[in-house]
């Protein structure tokens, strides 16, 4: 009966690949493109102002009240504290990848892997308030500036309008900081990865052609290593824009997209208008998505 069932199998390679793929495509389908087509609908529709419930009428209601300067405020806040923390985990993670890519022996490549991916074995709350309660004004990091006498720039830069704050635990600096923190490790995988796939001959191929080691960096592994850069990005960008932990755990009162729509689909009960906040990241994401297939991302994940 086995060898009949493989024969059979083997006679009909479309009915082994439906099998195959079927119950996965049905699940994206259905679950995944099922439950986002069901929030953008949502998003149409309004709240009753008297009874708090959802009035299944089509309405453009929700999206206007995006363009209030309150929720504008929120979009731009989420969106350049995205940029920022994808910045800064590109420009530390390209010379520790490419440390480890093309000058690491295997023994030193592993620890620093094995350094990279150690902070997900634990717990994400964990890590959240480990850094609350470093960043505090009674914390670690606060005693040891002081310490060495550098108590005075960290009052300096806590008193900088907008990023800073009464300490480093609720301002956006230290939400910047544990942004970083948590999501480095999604860039330097990526980033690595795109590093390593670089031939060696194309680099002795640079200095037997008289480039220096600066014109190499600039004009052969920087652009051969954009897929990885744009890869991470993906996952810092998202993750950071998407988030409410961190916002809500380090920052101060004001809402980054994550924290608005667990607001709004929790406390208020507005759901309408946490579904169409939702549409936000998700256009965002979209066109993020597009750019980076252009620089050949996907074949870096």
């Amino acid at each position: 009966m086995a060898h009949a069932i493989s024969s059979f199998f083997f006679r009909r390679p479309g009915v082994t690949l439906f099998l195959l793929l079927g119950p996965v495509l049905l699940w994206v389908g259905v679950v995944y493109f099922g439950a986002l087509l069901a929030l953008l609908v949502q998003s149409f529709y309004s709240l009753d102002d008297f009874t708090g419930r959802v009035v299944p009428v089509l309405t453009f209601g929700n999206y206007l009240q995006l363009l209030s300067p309150a929720n504008l405020d929120i979009v731009v806040r989420t969106l350049t504290m995205a940029a920022l923390v994808s910045m800064t985990c590109a420009a530390l993670a390209f010379p520790l990848g490419l440390y480890m890519a093309h000058h690491a022996g295997p023994r030193t490549k592993g620890l620093l892997y094995l350094g990279v991916m150690l902070p997900l074995w634990s717990s994400y709350i964990v890590r959240v308030y480990a850094w609350k309660t470093i960043l505090a004004k009674e914390g670690i990091l606060t005693w040891s500036l002081q310490t060495v006498g550098l108590g005075g720039v960290l009052e300096a830069v806590l008193s900088l309008p907008v990023v800073g704050g009464p300490s480093l635990s609720f301002s956006y600096i230290g939400t910047y900081l544990v942004f970083v923190y948590i999501w480095l490790p999604y860039m330097i995988l990526p980033v690595g990865a795109a590093l390593e796939r670089i031939p060696r001959s194309l680099l002795e191929a640079s200095k037997d052609l008289g480039a220096s080691p600066r014109q190499t960096l600039g004009r052969v592994v920087l652009p051969l290593s954009l897929p990885g850069l744009a890869a991470g990005s993906i996952f810092t960008f998202s993750l950071t824009m998407g988030d409410f932990i961190i916002p809500g755990t380090i920052g101060n009162s004001s809402y980054f997209l994550g924290q608005a729509v667990r607001a709004h689909q929790g406390t208020a009960g507005n759901i309408p208008l946490a579904a169409a906040m939702t549409v936000i990241p998700m256009v965002v994401m979209a066109l993020y998505l597009w750019g980076a297939q252009k620089l050949g991302a996907f074949e870096a994940l």
